[in-house]
Formats: structure tokens, sequence, C-alpha cells
């Protein structure tokens, strides 16, 4: 008989946090600990999540490493740049647990990017928390790499749809990972609950808001990266997302060249070939298209693939709960997979409709 797994979530106040909280009350393994967050410290849980009644009357206690040792799993939910000084402050304390980011702080290997893309000191890189990343390298997937992880790198969402969406077209070369576009359809949870005048249901509503247009958004060297990872020399994206009056989701629509004398079949093939035994990624019958609400609370990714042929341009189109598979999911996922247990436990495929 196993013994609970006893997770600790820093941060846990905010909509990754409380996302993280709702699935692992699901999960067979896992009893919560310690429960942090900054400025919320001292209030009840079911202020700030009353959707969750089993943890209605918890209190949130400060973040610091100190409130955060003695457990198995320490989940961090913290902004960018936050990380990096607990994950330190847990290593310097002893802390043997497992940590996983769901901040940026530790996705990227290379330091000048993430200075240009976040202006500050890297703290360093940590594996990659995207089971279902290939590796052109080895032939494998990233899974093989979490399996014996003890501090994971959380994806960003918006890189989870791209890279999902467009990889096996780059992994097989049907595709030219010099010429991408894409562009996103986003929710508004993906900017976090800290109270900005744009983000209020009066500027909201009724309009779609493009934002870091013009090659800013910190997610491209990312995503990029992923790329290579999958078997690109280079890659060139052009990367646009827009927010959309919806709370949950990602719709991200990627586009690249087709190499030439490839054909439709073989394109299609080779997305079936990549995401035929994944549990959570699924390619959807030719002429079905993913929805943002067909994700909604679930830990999948729904997957489409077509070829424009007068553009000569193969478009794919991925569908994610933003919240989910783009973060507290993917998260509870790969601890999964370095804790040694099912790599689906706890998490649900199915979303809620309508």
């Amino acid at each position: 008989m196993h013994m609970p797994v006893s997770v600790a979530i820093a941060g846990a106040s905010g909509y990754a946090g409380g996302e993280v909280l709702r699935l692992l009350l699901g999960h067979p393994e896992v009893t919560i600990g310690a429960l942090t967050a900054h400025k919320n410290a001292g209030d009840p849980v079911g202020l700030h999540h009353p959707h969750l009644r089993d943890l209605a009357e918890r209190r949130f206690v400060e973040t610091t490493a100190e409130n955060l040792l003695g457990h198995d799993v320490v989940v961090l939910a913290l902004p960018h740049g936050a990380s990096g000084a607990i994950a330190a402050a847990l290593e310097a304390a002893g802390s043997e647990a497992l940590v996983l980011d769901c901040g940026a702080d530790h996705r990227l290997v290379d330091a000048g990017d993430w200075e240009a893309f976040y202006g500050s000191p890297h703290a360093g890189t940590w594996p990659y928390g995207l089971p279902e990343l290939v590796l052109a390298d080895s032939g494998t997937r990233q899974r093989e790499v979490l399996r014996s992880a003890r501090r994971i790198a959380v994806p960003g969402c918006n890189v989870t749809a791209v890279t999902l969406g467009i990889q096996p077209g780059i992994a097989t070369g049907v595709v030219e990972a010099t010429d991408l576009v894409a562009v996103l359809a986003n929710g508004y949870s993906g900017a976090g609950k800290a109270a900005k005048t744009h983000l209020i249901a009066s500027e909201a509503l009724g309009s779609a808001v493009p934002y870091a247009v013009g090659g800013t958004h910190r997610h491209i060297p990312e995503i990029e990266q992923n790329l290579r990872a999958a078997g690109a020399e280079q890659v060139r994206l052009s990367f646009t997302p827009t927010l959309v009056p919806m709370a949950r989701g990602i719709l991200a629509t990627t586009t690249a060249r087709l190499t030439e004398g490839i054909d439709s079949a073989t394109v299609r093939a080779a997305w079936q070939t990549y995401y035929a035994d994944e549990p959570f990624v699924h390619l959807l019958p030719e002429g079905q298209w993913p929805t943002t609400a067909a994700t909604v609370g679930a830990n999948t990714a729904l997957v489409q693939v077509a070829v424009d042929a007068r553009a000569g341009r193969v478009v794919t189109v991925c569908a994610i709960d933003n919240l989910v598979k783009g973060t507290a999911g993917g998260a509870i996922q790969s601890m999964n997979l370095a804790l040694g247990l099912p790599e689906t436990m706890g998490l649900p495929t199915n979303g809620v409709a309508p």
C-alpha cells in the first residue's frame, strides 16, 4: 500500500495554484499540505476559491521556504522571477522534495534568451515538463527524462498549444520550420488574477484584443527551443496572441510552409503516428475541428491538421484549457512520471459542456 504523497502549493490563491488544488483533490495518492500566498496570507481558501468546498476553511500561510519544507512535492505557482529564490532557499535548507515550477524561471536553456525576454538574471534550467515533447536526438519523448527528475519546469500555456499543434510536422520534415506563423485566441485567466483596467469585464466583454505583438511575447524563445528539440535546425516564428472574451482556453492556429513533394496523406500520417499512443493529445477525425469548449476542465489537447494546397501550407489547430493541460494538469502529469505513478492518475480527459 502506497503512503500518500504530501504536496505543498506556493501561490495557491491564484488561478494556477487554485487549479492545481482542484485537480489534486481528486488525486488518489495525494494529501494537501501547506498552501501559501503573498498578500492573501491569512485568508481562508474559500474566500479566493469558493468552488473548492473541501478546503474552504483552510487558511493560506506566508510564502516562505520554511512553510514549504517537510513535503514530498512542492508546486511553485508564482509570478515569473519569484520561483528562483524560493527554489534556491529550499535547496539550501536541505529539502529533498520534488519541485515543480509553474512559472517561467527555469524553462529556458539559453540564459541570453531569458535575459532578453524577461530582463533579469537567469535562475538556471530544469528538466522541461512537457511529456509529449519529441526529442529528435534520442528518438524518444520528454517523459523519459521526467521519470528521473527532481526539479521540473512546467511549460508556458501558449507554448504547449503551439508545440503540440506543429511538432509532428517538424519532427518528420513535412513542414519548413523557417516559416511558421502562429495566431492564438486566449482566455483571460491566462493573464492572472491581478486587477488591471484592461482585464475588467467592461473592457473585455465583446472585444478581442491582440497583445505582445511584433515578436515581443515571452513564450517565443520557449516555443523555438521546443521545435529545435523536435528536429528543426533553425526556427523562424511569427507569434501573435489575442485575448478573447472567455475565461479559459487557448485555440492556437499554426501554419507552416509545406515541404516540396509532400502530399496531404503524408501530412496527416505524420500527426497520426506521433499522437496515436498519447493519452492526452488527440488528433480529431478529418473535418472535425478543435474547440476550446471541448477541453474545459480536462487535461486534453485536441488537434487537427489540414493542407492548404493553394497557399502551399500546412494548417494545424490545437485547443487546450490553459489552466489544465496548459499549466496545472501538465504539472501533475509530470509529477506522476517523476514519482513513478501512472502518468494519467488524477487527470480528467473529459471536458465540461455546454
